[in-house]
């Protein structure tokens, strides 16, 4: 049996409004095992990013982490006084942002950021350092390291920018690494390649993934196992195979009949009714019931468990699919 990297256990990520506080992941769990790649899709604003920036304690006020467990080499990071933490970013967990133009320093050089993280994490010299980064820049495809290293990120396209992202988290050999969207501002063609890239460097360095992502094709190219979110919630989760072939819960199966259809010409894509509510108008039973054709009084007034239909596949559905 392979050996379990990640444990995440009931996390709950609450904000403070006006309106009054809502969890933004609410009671959430799972685990990802070593070498395995496990995909989070829903649409925006379902929590998938919140709960990555959970596990990194990246939360910032109004919001907080209030309550669950996250489980890193039998450490619950939750625990962990920030000076700890911080040593654990970077280097045992790592993160790929959506938008390298925002999470790199614009006014330091490429190869200076990637020195510094190295330089705080591992005990080399700055030449040593310094070395690495390059290194790094030549093992993600960037053409000419030494040059590119002495650049500013807005003196690299965004598919450059992003590679550059990769080899800073890469560099202090992460057993754990999260992509935060990494291909939603590239085209088609760089996103193919970044997505490419990842796999490989997955491969090379034995490294676990939670590919974080709306988009249906993306996971179901990379991901071993998928995890659908919608309201803060976990609505199924299975094999990637699984998944596609036979989604149990009503909002799995709509986002993936909504998809357009190699080969198959249509005037009219299908769509899910309703929209998504608030956070604090959030029914007090599953969050989807609004929009669900086979919803019950009971849907709206009790919140669902995650039970395991079959081996490796669960839903939070009263109702689910046969």
């Amino acid at each position: 049996m392979s050996e379990v990297v990640l444990q995440v256990k009931n996390l709950e990520t609450t904000f403070t409004t006006k309106l009054g506080p809502f969890r933004a992941v609410n009671g959430v769990s799972y685990e990802i095992k070593k070498g395995e790649t496990l995909g989070i899709v829903g649409e925006s604003g379902c929590g998938k990013s919140v709960t990555s920036f959970s596990l990194m304690r990246l939360i910032e006020k109004p919001g907080q982490v209030t309550g669950g467990q996250v489980i890193l080499n039998n450490r619950d990071l939750l625990k962990l006084p920030e000076h700890e933490m911080e040593k654990v970013r970077g280097s045992e967990m790592a993160i790929i942002f959506q938008e390298p133009m925002t999470a790199l320093n614009p006014v330091m050089t490429i190869g200076r950021q990637i020195q510094e993280q190295v330089l705080y994490h591992r005990d080399v010299s700055q030449k040593e350092a310094w070395d690495r980064g390059v290194e790094m820049l030549s093992l993600v495809g960037i053409p000419s390291p030494k040059d590119r290293a002495e650049a500013y990120p807005h003196q690299l396209s965004g598919g450059m920018r992003q590679r550059a992202m990769i080899a800073m988290a890469l560099s202090c050999n992460p057993k754990m690494l999260i992509a935060d969207e990494p291909t939603t501002a590239l085209d088609v063609t760089i996103q193919a390649q970044i997505l490419e890239l990842i796999q490989d460097l997955q491969q090379k360095f034995q490294m676990t993934v939670q590919f974080i992502t709306h988009d249906l094709g993306v996971i179901s190219e990379i991901s071993d196992r998928v995890m659908v979110m919608y309201g803060g919630q976990t609505c199924e989760t299975a094999s990637s195979e699984q998944l596609f072939r036979k989604p149990a819960h009503p909002y799995t199966e709509a986002l993936i009949a909504s998809r357009p259809k190699l080969g198959q010409r249509t005037s009219r894509l299908q769509t899910i009714e309703g929209s998504v509510p608030a956070p604090h108008q959030l029914p007090r039973g599953c969050p989807f019931a609004n929009r669900c054709r086979r919803a019950t009084q009971k849907c709206y007034d009790e919140r669902p468990p995650l039970i395991e239909l079959k081996p490796g596949h669960a839903a939070a559905c009263f109702y689910p699919n046969d």
